[in-house]
């Protein structure tokens, strides 16, 4: 068993690795103290999740990079999500590898491209770190992706002087929103970059592309 998932971390690494690449950190807006500009963020962001909501269809294309303990790699990154059912694939073009991850957040989830077959799970999140020894929050991460707190639940959240969500902290982790997409006809603006990490672990992901309000 620890031989198949060393050989399937060092796959993964491989897959990642031949699209890696440098993630510049842009510059952002400071935190708001001002508690006028506080508030109009809390209300620009209360709208965004009320349309958020009445479409919760959605999917994006972009980069990820992985990392845990100082070891990983970058890729392109697929989400699709419609409610409560996603679909994630990570594929590196110059190899042609790819592993595609699909699931319910109410149930499991199946890991699919991996050396030594398909793997099944209740949890996303412990399917992937036992599979690879890699850490990746899945079912809060395209709550997180789409710029608000996972699962309707409780998140410390800190604007920029920009009026922007910047930084959300939700069950031990912390999310840096790094660039944005900017509105376009009624849909609100969209995380272009975030930044998610926990201890040793962190998750960075450009987003190059939003498809949204399918149902």
């Amino acid at each position: 068993m620890r031989g198949a998932r060393v050989a399937l971390a060092v796959l993964l690494a491989c897959l990642l690795s031949a699209c890696a690449g440098r993630m510049a950190r842009p510059d952002v807006a400071p935190l708001a103290v001002d508690p006028a500009v506080v508030a109009a963020a809390q209300a620009g962001q209360a709208a965004r999740v009320a349309w958020l909501q009445r479409h919760p269809g959605w999917s994006l294309a972009g980069r990820v990079a992985i990392s845990n303990a100082g070891k990983g790699g970058s890729g392109r990154i697929d989400w699709t999500q419609d409610g409560r059912v996603y679909e994630v694939s990570l594929s590196a073009p110059v190899t042609r590898q790819s592993w595609r991850l699909v699931g319910n957040l109410d149930g499991g989830a199946r890991l699919d491209g991996l050396e030594g077959g398909t793997r099944e799970g209740p949890d996303p999140a412990a399917l992937l770190r036992d599979a690879t020894g890699w850490e990746v929050p899945v079912r809060s991460l395209g709550d997180w992706a789409l710029g608000r707190v996972a699962g309707g639940g409780q998140g410390e959240v800190r604007y920029g002087t920009d009026g922007r969500l910047q930084r959300l902290a939700q069950d031990g982790w912390t999310i840096e929103y790094l660039a944005w997409h900017e509105a376009a006809g009624d849909r609100p603006l969209m995380p272009a970059r975030i930044d998610a990490s926990r201890d040793g672990a962190r998750v960075r992901l450009i987003v190059d592309h939003w498809e949204l309000g399918a149902r």
